[in-house]
């Protein structure tokens, strides 16, 4: 993707790890802009905010104006035809014929041996004038120009050239970002509707990161690959870090006489990022195989073309009146859907793909620390001490499960506990064998 080839397994996971931490970052980032967006600008807008940063992903579609290889990608692969026939007839690998005039060459010695000859009758030759050129098919000239390559070169190109056979046609992206625009919204929307209803960022961060038990919890049922492999250590890290999301809730969060609806929209907006997620990669195993800037660009026109008439119902029913922005309130939005939405949200999907679905859903915890640290800087907002302890395991649960994903799903707790178990039946085994050859013993001496 993005013409970047990563076949090693420790490249893939350190620049998706790179790129999740970039993308916490600018999430945070994002998140204190849109904060102040509504509360100092006094625009809390949050359907608003999220259809007009969503639309923005249609700015990807400008890359059928400007690469060839998206152009092809809406034309049937014909090289995948002819792999799929499997016919090797002369009519499918030469093209039809075209007759091409001939420009003769006159020899004078040619001539006068001619002209002079000692037979009285001459015999003359006459050369067609056109000449028949067939030329070789695209798959059959490919395989002529590799075939004079070096080895490492040929390995390379043919693994390029897999790669863009089993891409999928842009009929199909369109497709496959039909059925995910509206949960990819949701996901989107339920955040925004989080930061809007809560006084800091931060406990919105903190709850989003939830998103990682569902995560664990759908790649078990809808498995992707062996990275999305449920293993019991992974279990054991997500709830080692969920505990430190409790800590921070506990530590900040007055519940009163109910449940806040700013939990309720991080709780669905963490449940709504797993199931894209997942969904997504069971659908897609591999990122060659999906052009993720055009699958956005095609997320971005479904949501524009089929939720603008959330606006007149929102509305109408006066649950977000609808208000014009002025200059400054559009510089940021702008700035906002373009860096914290358009650019991180490709790197995150990107980082999912190179890594693991539960690494990538985990990686939002990493946002708990940052938008601490933000608070602190920019609001200076003072925490109290279980809201520090409880992100000490949020950090350490994400680095142990990407450690985990990387050695082929290691699972240490569940060999941990095979050993006790081991050891206990053997140390059960012999207190019995020594019980048995006591009684045995005791018989012997009485008789």
């Amino acid at each position: 993707m993005l013409g970047i080839e990563l076949t090693n397994r420790t490249q893939r996971h350190v620049v998706g790890i790179i790129l999740l931490l970039l993308v916490a970052i600018i999430w945070v980032a994002s998140s204190e802009l849109t904060k102040y967006i509504f509360q100092a600008e006094k625009y809390p807008k949050p359907f608003f905010s999220t259809y007009l940063k969503n639309s923005m992903f249609m700015l990807y579609l400008f890359g059928f104006l400007l690469f060839k290889q998206w152009r092809d990608k809406c034309k049937k692969h014909r090289c995948e035809i002819a792999i799929n026939n499997g016919s090797s007839d002369e009519e499918q690998t030469l093209s039809e014929p075209i007759y091409v005039p001939v420009k003769f060459e006159r020899s004078s010695s040619n001539e006068s041996n001619i002209d002079y000859s000692p037979t009285s009758n001459p015999r003359r030759v006459r050369f067609n004038r056109l000449s028949e050129v067939r030329c070789l098919s695209e798959s059959i000239a490919d395989d002529a120009s590799l075939a004079r390559l070096s080895y490492t070169a040929y390995q390379q190109a043919q693994a390029t050239r897999l790669r863009n056979s089993n891409s999928l046609p842009a009929k199909q992206v369109a497709k496959i970002a039909c059925l995910f625009s509206i949960i990819y919204f949701l996901a989107q929307f339920s955040y925004q509707e989080a930061l809007d209803k809560t006084g800091a960022a931060g406990v919105v961060n903190v709850l989003s990161s939830t998103s990682s038990v569902f995560t664990l919890i759908l790649a078990a049922i809808f498995p992707s690959n062996t990275n999305d492999k449920f293993t019991l250590s992974k279990l054991v890290c997500v709830l080692f870090g969920i505990g430190g999301v409790t800590l921070v809730c506990l530590s900040e969060l007055n519940f009163g006489k109910g449940v806040p609806m700013d939990i309720l929209w991080s709780l669905l907006s963490a449940l709504m990022y797993a199931v894209y997620l997942v969904l997504l990669k069971r659908k897609v195993d591999h990122e060659d195989k999906l052009n993720v800037p055009m699958f956005f660009g095609f997320v971005g026109l479904f949501i524009c073309l089929l939720l603008w008439p959330g606006y007149f119902i929102l509305d109408a029913t006066k649950v977000e009146p609808f208000r014009w922005p002025d200059k400054t309130l559009w510089l940021y939005l702008i700035i906002n859907g373009l860096i914290g939405t358009v650019l991180s949200d490709l790197f995150w999907l990107w980082g999912c793909f190179l890594t693991s679905s539960l690494v990538g859903t985990f990686s939002l915890s990493l946002t708990v620390p940052l938008s601490m640290l933000a608070d602190i800087i920019v609001k200076s907002a003072k925490y109290k001490w279980p809201f520090y302890v409880g992100t000490i395991p949020i950090v350490f649960s994400f680095f142990a499960i990407t450690f985990l994903s990387h050695f082929d799903n290691y699972d240490p707790v569940l060999l941990g506990l095979k050993k006790c178990f081991q050891k206990f039946c053997r140390r059960n085994d012999f207190i019995r064998s020594r019980d048995g050859d006591r009684e045995q013993t005791e018989r012997l001496i009485q008789n």
